[in-house]
């Protein structure tokens, strides 16, 4: 993580999302502009948070770590987004593992400050409240994607939702695969299962897998099998 210190980008994503409008009182003393590369985690599972933010640029996804130790993709995530609203409220260490997938920038407030200054602010204490119906919502609905759609269908999804905003290939645009196992983990299936739809997928020409990479190459077919599952 790295801390930005200009103000004229702080002040650009504040009007551009209106989150003064999310406070009572003038909060922009007290925030912070952070950015996070490729690969970083934003929140590490079990591990304290030390501020609130808000997702202004770029995508994350969002992983469980259960006992076991394999890793589960719940979600995507692009702004706005608030980020760190349970851990804040209920007072523990973060419940997920926020995953950069390409450069992303936070506008972050101290979590001690919001307990400070917004514990009894009403229009913060509203979004939040708004903001965490909708990450259960979001979450019945990841839960039922596992449960329900065959391994193609997500594994479609998660490659259009991985493609990589600032990197181009051949035009059209792909994912990193040299960590297969990882992304059998995500999905919540086996090494070889994955393998196995991803050389269908190959055969069918709708990718072409190399070495360390997965290239896109029917776009149009990939969006009907993924449909909108971890958008």
């Amino acid at each position: 993580m790295q801390q930005i210190k200009g103000i004229k980008e702080l002040k650009y994503y504040i009007d551009k999302f209106n989150i003064s409008d999310i406070f009572e009182k003038d909060m922009t003393m007290f925030m912070e502009l952070h950015s996070f590369l490729r690969g970083e985690q934003i929140y590490r599972t079990n591990e304290k948070t030390e501020y609130l933010y808000f997702l202004v640029k770029g995508k994350f996804k969002v992983l469980t770590i259960p006992k076991n130790g394999k890793a589960l993709l719940l979600r995507f995530y692009q702004p706005f987004q608030i980020l760190g609203d349970v851990e804040l409220l209920c007072h523990v260490d973060s419940i997920s593992s926020l995953e950069v997938l390409n450069e992303v920038t936070c506008i972050g407030i101290p979590q001690q400050i919001i307990r400070d200054y917004c514990m009894k602010d009403t229009k913060f204490l509203y979004f939040m409240a708004q903001s965490l119906a909708q990450k259960l919502l979001e979450s019945s609905i990841s839960s039922s994607i596992n449960l329900i759609y065959p391994l193609e269908n997500r594994l479609a999804s998660y490659i259009l939702a991985s493609v990589q905003d600032d990197e181009n290939y051949h035009g059209i645009g792909g994912i990193a695969s040299n960590k297969l196992t990882d992304m059998a983990d995500f999905l919540g299936t086996s090494y070889r299962h994955l393998n196995r739809t991803l050389s269908n997928f190959q055969s069918k020409k709708l990718i072409k897998k190399e070495r360390k990479y997965i290239e896109i190459l029917d776009r149009k077919k990939l969006e009907e099998l993924a449909g909108d599952l971890y958008k």
